[in-house]
């Protein structure tokens, strides 16, 4: 009787995340607001216990570097470089002479350590191979090889050597491959040229549709007037206020839950909730048409990630066929697991939508896919080594994640790792470089 009730009490919380939307999820966090830069929550949810007779035998996993400081000294430097040079001239409101002084904080933090993995990001990836090994014991058993390979960024690098060090932590016995090399980057971090210029090209429908969604949600008119004692100054003196207003101080504010001075300081109180919440919105909206199935430009931008998928089924099915299979661990960005999500078609995030408003309204929300040590893990299940049937359950940031519905589970969120390889690598094949 336990089992069902539990499966009802699942169901219901499911319903009830789902219904919640980003307004109702920023005013319980406002942090989640921070699209790319939200910092990694860990999972929310109970996991389904294994058929019976089936027990994890291997781990094929990607995840997103852990929480880092921004990419580039100028999102720093150039803000504050504004503010001071209105503060010489007496331009500046006191809200304007308070945001100088927290960006002057932030920017000397920063320093000597742009785009470089914070101490939170080392952090939770430590927890997520915690959590992996105590979740999954079977698989860390004894003597058991792990394979690790990252992007060749040293933050990538850097949250690879933590989840090792917390493996290895848990079980001295393990034996670790790890590598960091420009050979892998064809399929740690694919860049794909000619599939890329297809996302926005000028005069594209795909484009005109993100300009006229991103003209109706942005106005920093209202911000900049907070910030500085005359319109005609800061006309006459920023030159890309938009610019100013979400590529620098909304990046700091978002990115500051990455970094040890969330303890202490706050930009939020500079932006009103409305500003947050449409910013978000263009942001989550603009990744969509770039990394996911937007069809504004085709619905391939997801097929970005087809060299990683495939690499993912070819190393799992030859780990699978050895006795003790271990693990397959890589480690690289979120412009790979968003399309990654997608590709696969993760919780229906491979849902195409022609008009930008029905994003949000269809629970389409970037936030819950490509956080700050965002991770998609594949985890294989069997009855005894010889078994050839293994079953396969999919987690999103350590939830169960559901699959298309083309794909039928066995039981629960476990499915036919013959029936997801045979789908995915069809799908694979439809795609025409």
């Amino acid at each position: 009787m336990t089992r069902p009730l539990t499966t009802l009490l699942s169901l219901l919380c499911c319903l009830c995340l789902s219904a919640q939307t980003a307004m109702e999820d920023f005013k319980r966090d406002i942090t989640l607001s921070g699209d790319n830069y939200v910092a990694y929550r860990g999972p929310q949810k109970q996991l389904t216990a294994a058929p019976k007779g089936y027990t994890a035998c291997y781990i094929s996993h990607y995840g997103r570097h852990g929480s880092r400081n921004l990419i580039g000294d100028k999102t720093y430097s150039h803000p504050y470089s504004i503010l001071k040079a209105a503060a010489d001239s007496a331009m500046l409101t006191p809200a304007g002479t308070e945001l100088m002084e927290k960006l002057r904080i932030a920017r000397d933090d920063a320093a000597g350590h742009i785009e470089e993995l914070t101490l939170r990001g080392a952090q939770q990836h430590y927890e997520i191979a915690t959590r992996m090994y105590d979740r999954f014991p079977s698989v860390f058993k004894g003597k058991v090889n792990i394979k690790a390979n990252s992007s060749v960024v040293v933050r990538c690098i850097l949250s690879m050597n933590n989840a090792l060090l917390a493996l290895q932590r848990r079980n001295a016995d393990l034996t670790f491959r790890l590598d960091a090399s420009q050979g892998d980057m064809s399929y740690i971090n694919f860049y794909d040229k000619e599939l890329f210029k297809k996302r926005m090209p000028d005069g594209s429908e795909a484009r005109k549709a993100y300009r006229d969604f991103e003209k109706k949600h942005l106005d920093w008119v209202p911000f900049m007037n907070r910030i500085f004692k005359s319109e005609a100054y800061w006309r006459a003196n920023v030159k890309n206020p938009h610019q100013f207003y979400v590529d620098e101080v909304w990046k700091i504010c978002s990115n500051m839950q990455s970094s040890e001075l969330r303890h202490s300081i706050s930009l939020y109180d500079y932006f009103t909730f409305d500003e947050l919440y449409n910013i978000w919105l263009v942001r989550n909206a603009g990744w969509y048409v770039n990394y996911g199935p937007s069809p504004l430009n085709g619905g391939t931008q997801v097929f970005s990630q087809r060299r990683l998928l495939k690499k993912m089924i070819e190393e799992a099915d030859s780990s699978l066929a050895l006795p003790v299979p271990g693990a397959t661990l890589r480690y690289g960005h979120e412009v790979c697991v968003l399309p990654l999500v997608c590709l696969l078609g993760l919780n229906g995030y491979d849902t195409p939508y022609h008009n930008l408003d029905d994003l949000e309204p269809n629970g389409w929300r970037d936030y819950n896919i490509f956080m700050m040590g965002s991770n998609v893990q594949l985890v294989f299940y069997r009855r005894n080594a010889n078994d050839h049937d293994p079953l396969v359950k999919v987690l999103l940031n350590e939830d169960e994640a559901t699959l298309p519905q083309a794909l039928r589970p066995v039981t629960g969120p476990y499915y036919k790792w013959t029936d997801v390889k045979d789908y995915y690598l069809k799908k694979l094949s439809g795609y025409k470089e």
